[in-house]
């Protein structure tokens, strides 16, 4: 190994106190690990300024609004939206595209109206749609992809029609890892006189992305993929938009005054933020995006190339593992959803686990596209820039003894 690469490894994984040389966690794309500056800031917070924000006038209120309003600032920033009354604060991306779901499709659906989304898609943005379709008589359709994950323009085209209203598209695939044109296509729908939701679940926290330059009407994403807490999601919506958009959960603090008979609602984004907030969690996902930035993409990207390169070249030497989609490992970014001859992806799951190599199996919520690609179940590694070649070595060691351990011998 490289002294230099070697030296980051170490700078980088001590920030990670979960992370073991012992044990290759490969599971990123579920969730992330979390560095101690996020820990320390949330703890910070509930030792500090916890209270309720935006509701009080005392000085421990006023403290825990500041923090949660700059942490929604760090995220306009982060994304590049014009405003933070574009940036919601959610549970995850799987709340925030039901928002959409709910909100939007309530009033701009009509029957007959088409739902266009990928095969690709996570059932997180799937199944809010499905349902979209059945409340409003909507008809929900799909663009395929070849083999290797890849949607051609020419059948993005040949899928709208005058009566598509909405496009939902991801941009990273959490099972093949390929990435989607998404300011093509975006372009494309608002040409057809469509809105364009993305799922940046698997994007944001691996690349840049600039919802000005993506031409996105609605991005969603989670914290706990980037670095933050469990129970923190963003959507971010054009002004707009959100402006003629019905709220999704009705109580305190979204609305703006109350008689016996009606409401108002409140300004944005408060209207979509019914409830107490997560403070605490919004305190984190502002400290995991200043620690992604001390990093630098540059760094996060560099690394996360080099150890998909790295897994994937050495996986294509073992004639009995297949890895779906691109043969490319350039297309992958950094996810590798794999099946071994003769073994179940449980079984190799397991396994793995039991020689303390953390990985996924199952239909990692889209079946429709693994259906698609003539499998049930698959098992899949993915990598963060955190990660090492010795983890890649500790997986691929793992891998050679799945077969034997099964009895396979040939």
């Amino acid at each position: 190994m490289n002294a230099d690469l070697q030296r980051e490894d170490e700078e980088i994984r001590k920030e990670f106190p979960i992370l073991t040389p012992d044990e290759a966690y490969l599971d990123n794309s579920a969730t992330v690990q979390k560095p101690q500056c996020v820990l320390e800031a949330m703890e910070k917070y509930y030792r500090e300024m916890n209270a309720n924000p935006l509701r009080g006038l005392y000085g421990l209120s006023v403290k825990a609004t500041d923090a949660y309003e700059s942490a929604r600032e760090a995220v306009r920033s982060f994304i590049n939206a014009d405003s933070t009354e574009e940036i919601i604060f959610t549970r995850n991306a799987t709340e925030s595209l039901n928002l959409i779901g709910y909100a939007w499709t309530a009033d701009h659906l009509k029957p007959g109206d088409e739902i266009l989304i990928s095969i690709m898609e996570h059932h997180s943005n799937l199944i809010p749609w499905q349902q979209a379709a059945a409340r409003t008589g909507a008809v929900l359709k799909y663009v395929e992809c070849d083999k290797s994950g890849s949607i051609s323009e020419e059948a993005f085209r040949a899928a709208l029609t005058p009566k598509t209203r909405l496009v939902c598209m991801t941009e990273v695939s959490n099972v093949l890892g390929c990435k989607n044109p998404i300011r093509q296509f975006a372009a494309i729908a608002h040409k057809n006189g469509a809105v364009f939701v993305c799922d940046g679940a698997q994007s944001v926290p691996h690349m840049p992305v600039d919802v000005k330059d993506l031409g996105v009407d609605f991005l969603a994403f989670s914290g706990h993929k980037m670095y933050g807490p469990m129970g923190i999601g963003v959507l971010y919506g054009k002004k707009e938009i959100l402006e003629d958009m019905n709220p999704f959960l009705f109580g305190g603090e979204m609305i703006e005054y109350v008689t016996r008979d009606s409401a108002t609602w409140n300004e944005l984004p408060h209207k979509f933020e019914a409830g107490t907030v997560n403070a605490g969690g919004a305190v984190g996902l502002h400290a995991a995006i200043d620690y992604m930035q001390r990093i630098g993409w540059d760094t996060i990207i560099r690394r996360e190339d080099h150890l998909t390169q790295y897994c994937m070249e050495q996986m294509q030497e073992l004639p009995y593992i297949h890895i779906l989609g691109s043969d490319r490992w350039e297309n992958h970014h950094g996810i590798i959803t794999f099946l071994i001859d003769g073994v179940h992806p449980h079984d190799v799951a397991t396994i793995l686990d039991s020689m303390h190599v953390d990985v996924r199996a199952g239909h990692h919520c889209a079946q429709p596209l693994l259906k698609f690609m003539g499998a049930m179940s698959t098992t899949r590694a993915s990598i963060s820039f955190y990660n090492t070649e010795q983890d890649i070595d500790h997986f691929i060691d793992a891998l050679k003894k799945v077969r034997p351990e099964m009895g396979i011998t040939e």
